[in-house]
């Protein structure tokens, strides 16, 4: 898709340049009085929670933000494939991947040998993430993921939209309230900060609040949580232009160092001209801001032309422009529980994305890593509020998340230093500079965590069964469930299994058939579905209410490696009725594909077969053979309530 061809403008991708027209802000009402999660901040943390509560009717979601309407156009526009792949588990990952520009190839330029003034490429490689996902890592102007969720959160069964201009004036949580589940122990004063109604005060009462309100969060300050780490030491420039160039990787992803100017990174953006450039500026004084500098949008493209020299940059348009400090911080404590007593409290109040994690833009992680925060925290709320889960579920939020930040925040200095050619205060006058290459080194090495993909949660009881790995070593316990084709027995129809982790709050069992007929009764996988299905330890029948469905918080998949069977000689179970009037669900029972055959893509034993459990954020809660009934059982009992 191409756009922007006569200029930047923000709004819907799929209507014309000449037509698009930004989306008007929902009309002013007042706050509820009473909710069960108040989120604070309309970013992707945000955003991504209120989406996934808004599934749940009998959970009341508020969402609030300080700014006048849906933002128009982002700063964080990198989007992983693990992103993509949540998208997806919002069924719109298509039309994200049909306006994201996909990064491709990395090119990599340093100062000329024979003319050390000048710039040349020194090689073109592959962008190291291609092959990890069914996804590929891509750019698009975060306003437009924002709107799929916006859209989502409005078309759901709560039709919930966001109330903006509210400015936090105070949080209070009840210390004695706290443990007690049913109690509010939230207070949240809010002050409208619009034309018409300035100064006017609000006040909700919540059972869980949610600070997704940025790196200067009143939520987090509210709760006394402090950020700890490296404070900005040096300053570069971003800007999203159109140009008119001769250089020659200006739609490729470019590394770009000098001999004595400085460092660009040029990414190029959606729509086939925008192109975003990080522009190394001055190392900064001890507590020195980067606003101190007193320098425009014109120096930073001063500073751009010089470093890119021979090749001419003119600037025709600048969509959006900023000065930022490169600095790292991860908070303390990313909910209400003191350190000392984490492990007996339950909490109640939490903060995600910058609000607990600060760093530069750059490795473009700080979307890909506020979003997946709340993709963990979502679905175990809603359990808890469901009573379908023990509480000490919500304590297990921090322990995962908290883990990835640290990881986010030490790659983050690491390419920071490697991206500049001039050495922070941090490193020293002596360091020695580093060349493309270390880069090109580095995002080798972290290719798994800066698409996502890698990310992995320690062993716990949400992450466990560590000893029977080895039955699908392609499916890492506590990494994302890593997407294959499968043949749908009822149409044949090839589908990805990872699109059928959808973001709805329920757990996913796919069994991987052994080598036996599942129709002969002796097999692993005929005992397992008769387990399933009948006995009175069946976590699906143990865990799913009278009268829902059968699927409603636990979903069976299977898939077979047999290929002449067919769906009509299945037990009930792998095709079960539903609903009131008792359909068919063809959709559940899968054979191997002959050609891309997924027991040999995900290291599947095909004499034994597996179970693989997967959470409701995707990610790969244990491995267990087919005939581990107790211990599939001894898995839920573990944290659900029947």
């Amino acid at each position: 898709m191409q756009y922007h061809l006569n200029g930047f403008k923000p709004g819907n991708y799929q209507v014309r340049d000449e037509a698009r027209v930004p989306a008007t802000p929902p009309p002013l009402v007042d706050l509820p009085k009473k909710v069960d999660v108040l989120i604070v901040g309309c970013g992707p943390a945000g955003l991504a929670l209120a989406r996934q509560l808004s599934e749940f009717a009998d959970i009341q979601t508020c969402i609030v933000e300080q700014k006048s309407g849906p933002l128009l156009f982002g700063q964080a526009d990198g989007i992983s494939c693990r992103t993509i792949e949540i998208m997806e588990a919002f069924n719109c990952s298509e039309l994200l991947v049909k306006e994201t520009y996909q990064l491709h190839q990395n090119a990599f330029w340093e100062p000329d040998a024979e003319h050390p003034e000048q710039i040349k490429r020194t090689h073109k490689v592959p962008d190291a993430r291609l092959g990890l996902s069914e996804f590929t890592h891509g750019v698009v102007n975060q306003a437009r993921l924002h709107d799929l969720l916006l859209d989502g959160m409005a078309s759901s069964v709560t039709h919930l939209v966001p109330h903006y201009n509210r400015r936090l004036l105070e949080l209070e949580v009840d210390a004695n309230l706290t443990q007690d589940l049913n109690a509010y122990p939230i207070t949240a004063t809010f002050e409208r900060n619009d034309a018409s109604q300035s100064a006017k005060v609000e006040v909700v009462q919540a059972r869980y609040v949610v600070g997704c309100d940025g790196a200067r969060s009143a939520v987090r300050k509210n709760l006394a949580i402090e950020l700890q780490g490296d404070s900005a030491n040096k300053a570069w420039g971003v800007m999203d232009v159109l140009v008119v160039t001769d250089f020659p990787d200006i739609r490729v992803k470019s590394f770009i160092q000098s001999k004595e100017n400085g460092a660009v990174m040029l990414v190029p953006r959606e729509g086939g001209y925008l192109v975003r450039l990080y522009v190394e500026l001055d190392l900064l004084d001890q507590g020195q801001r980067a606003s101190t500098l007193n320098l425009g949008v014109e120096e930073i493209i001063a500073k751009a032309q010089l470093i890119m020299h021979p090749y001419q940059l003119e600037v025709k348009e600048v969509a959006w422009w900023s000065i930022y400090e490169v600095g790292q911080r991860v908070a303390d404590r990313f909910d209400d529980r003191p350190l000392d007593q984490a492990d007996n409290l339950i909490p109640r109040a939490f903060v995600a994305g910058d609000a607990c994690h600060t760093h530069s833009p750059k490795g473009g992680w700080g979307l890909n890593t506020s979003l997946p925060d709340t993709f963990n925290l979502g679905w175990k709320l809603a359990a808890v509020l469901q009573g379908r889960a023990d509480a000490k579920l919500l304590q297990t939020y921090a322990t995962e998340r908290r883990k990835v930040a640290q990881m986010l925040i030490n790659a983050d200095r690491e390419m920071s230093a490697l991206v500049a050619t001039r050495p922070s205060a941090k490193q020293g006058a002596a360091a020695s500079k580093t060349d493309t290459g270390d880069i090109e080194k580095f995002i080798a090495r972290q290719n798994g965590f800066i698409a996502g993909t890698s990310i992995q949660y320690d062993p716990s009881y949400l992450c466990t069964g560590q000893e029977h790995q080895h039955l699908a070593t392609g499916f890492n316990i506590g990494q994302r469930f890593h997407s294959a084709k499968a043949i749908r027995l009822a149409d044949g129809r090839p589908v990805h299994l990872g699109h059928l982790n959808k973001a709805d709050g329920r757990w996913r069992i796919f069994a991987f058939g052994d080598s036996q007929n599942p129709l002969n009764q002796g097999s692993a996988l005929h005992e397992l579905i008769q387990f399933l299905a009948q006995s009175a330890h069946s976590p699906i029948k143990r865990y799913t209410p009278a009268g829902a469905d059968i699927d409603a918080v636990i979903e069976l998949f299977t898939v077979l490696q047999q290929q002449t069977l067919s769906i009509e000689q299945m037990p009930e179970l792998l095709w079960p009725a539903k609903g009131k009037y008792g359909l068919r669900d063809y959709e559940k029972l899968f054979r191997t594909d002959e050609h891309n055959d997924i027991f040999d893509q995900r290291g599947i034993n095909r004499s034994q077969g597996c179970m693989v459990i997967v959470r409701p954020d995707q990610h790969i809660a244990t491995v267990l053979p087919l005939t581990a009934h107790q211990e599939l059982s001894a898995f839920f009992d573990r944290f659900m309530l029947a």
